[in-house]
């Protein structure tokens, strides 16, 4: 089995709603880091283009970039959590991998400390 990992980073702002309180608005340098696995390598000796990977995950954080996640689409009726932010980014990575590349994990971290991991059940 082989395992690449690739991590990435975005700035936004969120507020949630813990025990029916709201926090104020506040932002986080989010750290989001995703591993995939597989069991084959292609032609080129690659699980799969670490550039290719990096692209992709930009392109599904890109909107959050600046954002308010309260007010992002992705998040509408839902609390911001960094747990739900890693669901979210992970089931949209998990549909753009290759073929006999899987998502082992997907971690989002809002502040030292405080990291949330999606995996597959």
């Amino acid at each position: 089995m082989f395992r690449l990992t690739i991590n990435s980073s975005f700035s936004a702002a969120h507020s949630l709603v813990i025990r029916g309180v709201a926090e104020p608005v506040h932002g986080h340098d989010w750290q989001v880091e995703a591993v995939v696995r597989g069991a084959k390598l292609d032609s080129d000796g690659l699980l799969c283009d670490f550039h290719e990977l990096e692209q992709t995950l930009a392109e599904i954080i890109d909107p959050f970039q600046t954002a308010d996640l309260n007010s992002a689409t992705a998040f509408e009726g839902l609390n911001p959590s960094a747990e739900v932010v890693a669901s979210y980014i992970a089931q949209k990575l998990s549909l753009s991998l290759p073929s006999g590349v899987d998502l082992e994990s997907l971690s989002v971290t809002e502040a030292p400390g405080c990291k949330a991991t999606w995996s597959p059940s």
